[in-house]
């Protein structure tokens, strides 16, 4: 049976904790890849309409991990409720999905 793989996306108020946690991610081999991005998010928290500046983690990992990798992410975040979003990579270039597998792995 074939690995299936996973893109996870979260965000953090700054970009130390986006590094942090992304740290952690990779130490442990939950994740092959972490890229941070600087975004601007819109949201309803509370009943009111926020804006904050945010960094936003594309997280790359075998499907397998997500259960631990979701725990570590909720361990280690601040967030009283954070973004935890896995989305099914249906396709992609195979040597960089190999390259997933072999360095993803705890």
């Amino acid at each position: 049976m074939s690995a299936s793989y996973s893109l996870v996306i979260t965000t953090t108020g700054n970009k130390e904790s986006a590094r942090a946690l992304a740290a952690v991610l990779l130490t442990n081999r939950l994740a092959a890849c972490v890229q941070i991005l600087p975004v601007e998010s819109h949201y309803i928290w509370k009943d009111t309409i926020e804006q904050d500046e945010e960094y936003a983690l594309h997280i790359k990992t075998k499907t397998e991990n997500f259960p631990a990798l979701r725990e570590a992410i909720r361990k280690v975040h601040d967030y009283e409720t954070p973004e935890i979003i896995r989305i099914d990579i249906a396709g992609g270039d195979q040597p960089y999905l190999d390259w997933i597998s072999k360095v993803a792995t705890p």
